[in-house]
This record gives structure tokens, sequence and C-alpha cells, in this order.
């Protein structure tokens, strides 16, 4: 009789359990249940409303899906989680929490706790994480892994250097041609070809003229005349006749010495250089203004280079110049801008300038090519910054202005000139104040994000309460 009893008591707690069970798993809750959940719910505000079916869409009232099933209310305490809070959590339960952000970065928040399609938590952001005065917030660790180094800005000479490509030319006011006056014939030429190297005064050839022969005469005759001979006066215009024909002035000293005309006539270097041409022949006829030689002297040449049209503002006439000869590696040449050519190539858009080099050992030959690096370096120093730290779009140039504790400025500057890795700063930065050198990218990377971001939470407000509105609206017309 007593087992039976405890049978009987089993199987009707049994059933009790078995039946709260099914009414459970029917959707059908007991009575005292459902009583109790409905006076709890009545005391609660919903936070917001999300769809029935688990996607990720919400509501800030009440609402229907396309189905015409009703979005399910979320409370406050629906989001606890029986974790243990960790020191940091509990540090940051006691901010308030302004949004919440994807965790992929995409522009995307959530005024509520929210996963994303692939069930990633939103990351919260709190108070005090997004700034109003226009700085860019990072934690240490971040700042640590990324990189960040600053470096304040100061004065300094920038040293701009142009570079340029030319050629060497020869020195305009260093080449001679030995040229006739008179119809001449070349009696004799002497061991002289292009290309070798001559002295002033020696011999090149000798010339026989009628015309000079003649002119010579008329002065020994002159010269040697018992009633003028002595005076000055009267051989003037003869010797200034053979003058004028270019006889070299050694050959009229020696006539005015020995009194002797004579019937060739030897023909000299007028300076030291290089033969460029030699036309003469032996037993030729030259005609007045026929060149015979050309000679040049190399121990100062030009180098010709052409300067880019962005470049002419920052070059002057006497700014030193180092070249470098493309056939000597490792040897330099040292000039000054001598002159800057007037005019712009229409196709290349450079401007001509001429540098004078001096070439002792004669190894700059006319038409090699060279190199030139104009120094342009201001005098006086300038408040620069690395050109790493600068974040140029094209139209705005900008720098992260470290401003202590992790937090960085993004601040306008205009720039000046630039040179051997440093930035004129003339407008938008005081001398002493850091500015960021490396990682600038990054941090520029986080202030457009959290930019978004916060544009993203500040309309999150109005989009709720324009669709409350809208929920409400479309009630009261179905009443």
């Amino acid at each position: 009789m007593r087992t039976l009893r405890v049978l009987t008591t089993l199987s009707l707690c049994g059933g009790l359990a078995l039946g709260a069970y099914w009414s459970a798993k029917a959707g059908h809750w007991p009575a005292h249940a459902a009583v109790a959940a409905t006076a709890a719910a009545a005391d609660r505000t919903p936070l917001y409303y999300r769809d029935p079916s688990g996607a990720p869409l919400w509501s800030a009232g009440p609402k229907k899906d396309e189905r015409g099933r009703d979005y399910l209310p979320v409370y406050d305490d629906d989001h606890a989680t029986p974790e243990p809070a960790k020191p940091q959590q509990q540090a940051e339960s006691a901010r308030k929490i302004l949004y919440y952000r994807n965790p992929m970065g995409l522009p995307d928040t959530s005024p509520v706790p929210k996963r994303d399609s692939m069930g990633m938590n939103y990351i919260p952001v709190y108070e005090g994480d997004d700034t109003d005065d226009g700085t860019v917030k990072l934690s240490p660790g971040k700042i640590q892994r990324t990189g960040v180094t600053s470096e304040p800005a100061m004065r300094r000479a920038i040293r701009v250097s142009v570079k340029a490509p030319g050629t060497i030319q020869l020195d305009e006011r260093r080449v001679s041609v030995i040229a006739m006056r008179a119809e001449s014939f070349v009696q004799k030429v002497a061991d002289v070809t292009t290309g070798t190297r001559v002295k002033a005064g020696q011999p090149l050839m000798e010339i026989y003229s009628s015309a000079v022969a003649s002119a010579a005469a008329e002065y020994l005759a002159t010269l040697t005349s018992r009633t003028v001979g002595g005076v000055e006066l009267y051989g003037r215009g003869s010797r200034q006749r053979l003058v004028n024909l270019d006889v070299p002035e050694r050959v009229i000293a020696d006539m005015e010495r020995t009194r002797t005309a004579p019937v060739t006539i030897s023909w000299s270097a007028p300076r030291e250089g290089i033969v460029l041409e030699r036309n003469a022949i032996e037993g030729m006829r030259a005609n007045p203004g026929d060149v015979l030689f050309r000679i040049a002297d190399i121990s100062a040449v030009w180098a010709l280079v052409d300067v880019a049209e962005r470049d002419l503002g920052s070059i002057a006439v006497g700014q030193p110049v180092t070249v470098r000869a493309r056939s000597f590696a490792g040897r330099t040449f040292t000039g000054k801008i001598a002159v800057v050519y007037p005019q712009v190539n229409r196709d290349t858009r450079t401007v001509r300038v001429r540098i004078e080099l001096a070439n002792p050992d004669a190894v700059l030959l006319p038409d090699m090519y060279v190199d030139a690096d104009i120094d342009t370096a201001a005098s006086t120093p300038v408040l620069a910054v690395p050109d790493g730290s600068v974040l140029d779009t094209g139209g705005r140039q900008a720098v992260l202005v470290d401003k202590g504790e992790g937090r960085f400025e993004p601040r306008e500057v205009k720039l000046g000139g630039r040179g051997a890795g440093y930035i004129e700063v003339r407008d938008g930065l005081a001398e002493g104040e850091a500015v960021v050198t490396s990682a600038n990218f990054l941090i520029d990377a986080e202030s457009n994000l959290k930019a978004a971001l916060k544009g993203f939470a500040e309309a999150v407000p109005q989009e709720a309460a324009q669709q409350a509105s809208d929920d409400s609206h479309a009630m009261g017309e179905r009443k």
C-alpha cells in the first residue's frame, strides 16, 4: 500500500512537469506564469524591437514584418551576461556608452548591443573616446603597435637642390679663326692637324699675297726714304695698311728692324688652345674671308643645362653649381651660374642656364654630357618639418600635431620650399610643436573612421524618431 502511494505521487509530479514542458513547447504558458510575465513586462520599457526571424533588423517602436508577425521587444536585462566582469570591463562600465560600432570597421552603428551577419559583437564606443575638439585619441598599445613617432618643428636652412642635365660647350669668347683679308696662296703648312694643341705664337703656315707684298714694299720705302724716313707721321699710313691686312705684329716688327720686305708671311696661332678646324692645304688659293684654321681655348668651358620651368623661381645668377661628367665617375667640377637665358623652350618647358667651369686639364670636351646640381639653399633658417610628416592630397596639405597623452590633432598647413628631407612650413604650425613623422596615414585613417562613425551615430536617434513617428502614424490610420 505504501509503495502504491509513492508511485502515485511520482506519477502526479511527473505529469505536472510534463504538462508544463509541453505547454511551454507549444507556446502556451500556465496561467500563473503568463500573469507574472505580463506584470513584469508592464513595469519595463523595451529598448527596441527586433525582427522575429533573427535578421539584423530593428525598430524603435512596435512594428510588423513582411509576414505580419510582430517585432519582439528587447529589454535592458536581456543583454546581461553571466560571465564575471574583468577589471577593464568594470572600469569601462563606469563610463557612458555612446553607441556600438561595426567590428569590421564598416560605417554601421547601433544604439544597442548587436551582432553582425557573421555573429561578431558590435564594439562599444564610450564617452571620452570620441572628443569634439577635432583631435584623435589612440591608446598607448595602439601607438606602440603602429610605431608612431614624432619630431618637433624647428628652424633650419632648407637646402633645395635643383638637378638638371646639360652638355659642355665652348666659351664663345675663347674661339679664334685665321682667315685671309686678301687673295693669298698657301706656300707651306706646319705639322698641325685637327685636335693638335698649339701655343700662342706657334707658326701655322706661310702665305704669299700680292696685296701684302705691295703694302710691305710701300711701308719699307717710307722707312728708308731720305726725305721722310725719320718722320713717323709719314710712315703711319703705310703701317696701318699692313695692320688692316692682318699681318702679324711680329712680322711688321721684323721689317722695321731688318729694313727688308719678306716674300712670304709666316702666320702664327693667335692663342693657346686646340685646333678645331684645319682647312689650309699647301698650294691652295685662299680668297678673302676663307677660314684656314679655327682654334679654341678650352681651359674654361661652359655647361649649358636645361632647368625645368617649375624650378626657375629658385635659381639666380651667382649660385654655386656642382657638375658631374658622366665620363668621369666620382669626379666633380665646381662653377657658378653666369647667365639665365630669357626664353622658355615651348616643347620641353625648360630654361637654359649657362654655368662657367674651369677646365685646366682639358678633360671636359665639347658636347660632353653632364649633370648639374644647383644649390639654392637660403641663408636664413625657416620653420621646417620632415617631408614624411605631411599628408598631401593634392589640394590640401596637413600634418598631425602630437598633443600628448595619445591625442593627435590634424592641422592644415601652407608649405614652401623643400630639400634634404625637410619641407618649409609658412603657416599653420608654431616652432616646437611636435608632428607625427611615421604611421601618420594610419592615424589619418582612424580619424576619418571615427568622423564617419560619429556622423552615423548622430543620425541614428533622428532616424529612430522618424521611424517611430511613421509607425505611430500608420497604426493610427489602421485604427
